[in-house]
């Protein structure tokens, strides 16, 4: 599907220390299978080089998606009636994003988060957290300490499993049987026809269409019944599932309609795909130009957000310090470290009032309306904004 050279893991951010020693990269290709057209990165790293005790995703730092957190869980208390008698289980809780809004509903929550830094941040809310890995094993493990699910949420996880056939199955063992699974994630049409190429980086092992989903599913013990369509990360999915053994839930209408959609749009042949190499190395180009010309005319440009999105954008474009000199991010455990492959310096938001560059880049463009918002004083000094992806946008 389309190949972006490579790249070091998008959120194994560097110290002053390891600045100084050599760093490990890795290929970045995607390929897509031609049998249940399931797209997956080519498996060079592992699980426990990406998701280490370092990892510096932490999910409570947006306030859009803590928005959203907090309606699903009211949305999803409302439509399956939970109460203080059901138990709703959180694979990838990171750092209790959403588990805080289920136990301020005196609900009994229980949180999967593999890695030490954000686990530690949910056990500070008072969340409790298993550290481990999920699939089959753990969820019979929680199933026999009576932690069976009568909700289980994953949000923006299932992309990140390198055996999805493990992670999916042990859905099927953790809930009873009427528990209902959700699972959010972006949706690979929205990428393929919005050019977001730099979702791709080795944390997401797979970019999942429903159809590739469904199939996997049914595979595993569970079957959809329903899915719904949201705007965050660019456009995602929230595929409701069941066991396919005991639940009763009809499969609703929505399902077979995006089913359709995405086989009129032909993402069940290879065609489709065949383009993206191109489109992405358009935006590239127009990013790369852009940087050039304002070096050439002594503009200083920074960048707002260390997301993995702007890893990728950043070593796919090969730029370095000389074009943008730091990247703002108000996560404190990403501050006083360095972008990994491209390392440019992760300051704080006072920094770029301080030095007020001609420009911004916003990486995490998903995220576009609210760090607008946020950054309306750069207008104050002159300063611009400017989206790369999916297209060059100087705002």
């Amino acid at each position: 599907m389309v190949d972006l050279g490579g790249a070091p893991p998008s959120n194994a951010y560097l110290t002053e220390q390891t600045l100084h020693a050599p760093e490990k990269w890795f290929p970045l290709r995607v390929l897509v299978c031609e049998h249940c057209w399931l797209a997956q990165t080519e498996d060079f790293a592992q699980a426990d080089e990406l998701f280490d005790s370092e990892y510096a995703y932490f999910s409570g730092f947006s306030n859009s998606w803590l928005a959203h957190s907090e309606r699903y869980v009211a949305d999803m208390v409302a439509r399956f009636t939970l109460t203080a008698d059901s138990h709703v289980v959180e694979v990838a809780a990171n750092d209790g994003y959403l588990l805080q809004y289920v136990k301020a509903r005196n609900i009994p929550c229980t949180g999967v988060e593999p890695t030490a830094s954000t686990a530690e941040a949910a056990r500070a809310k008072g969340i409790p957290i298993v550290e481990d890995f999920f699939g089959i094993r753990l969820a019979q493990v929680l199933v026999a300490q009576g932690k069976q699910a009568d909700l289980t949420a994953a949000n923006n996880v299932l992309a990140h499993v390198p055996d999805i056939n493990d992670f999916v199955g042990g859905f099927s063992v953790l809930l009873k049987p009427q528990g209902v699974s959700t699972f959010e994630f972006p949706h690979l049409l929205r990428l393929i026809e919005e050019n977001q190429f730099d979702t791709i980086y080795h944390e997401h092992f797979s970019y999942l269409s429903l159809s590739a989903v469904d199939r996997f599913f049914a595979a595993n013990g569970l079957s959809v019944f329903d899915v719904e369509e949201h705007p965050t990360h660019g456009g995602s999915l929230r595929v409701f599932a069941q066991r396919s053994d005991t639940g009763q839930q009809a499969r609703n209408v929505q399902v077979d309609a995006l089913l359709e959609r995405e086989s009129l749009a032909g993402m069940l042949s290879a065609e489709y795909y065949s383009d993206f190499q191109r489109k992405t190395e358009l935006v590239k180009n127009g990013f790369l130009e852009f940087l050039l010309e304002a070096k050439r005319q002594g503009k200083r440009v920074a960048a707002y957000g260390a997301a993995a999105k702007g890893n990728t954008l950043m070593n796919f474009a090969g730029v370095r310090p000389d074009l943008i000199s730091f990247v703002v991010d108000r996560n404190p455990a990403k501050q006083g470290k360095y972008m990994p492959g491209s390392r440019i310096p992760i300051v704080d938001e006072d920094v770029l009032r301080e030095r007020r560059p001609d420009y911004v880049v916003i990486l995490p463009w998903n995220l576009r309306s609210e760090v607008e918002q946020q950054l309306d004083y750069v207008r104050g000094w002159g300063g611009r904004l400017v989206t790369a992806v999916p297209t060059l946008q100087v705002l």
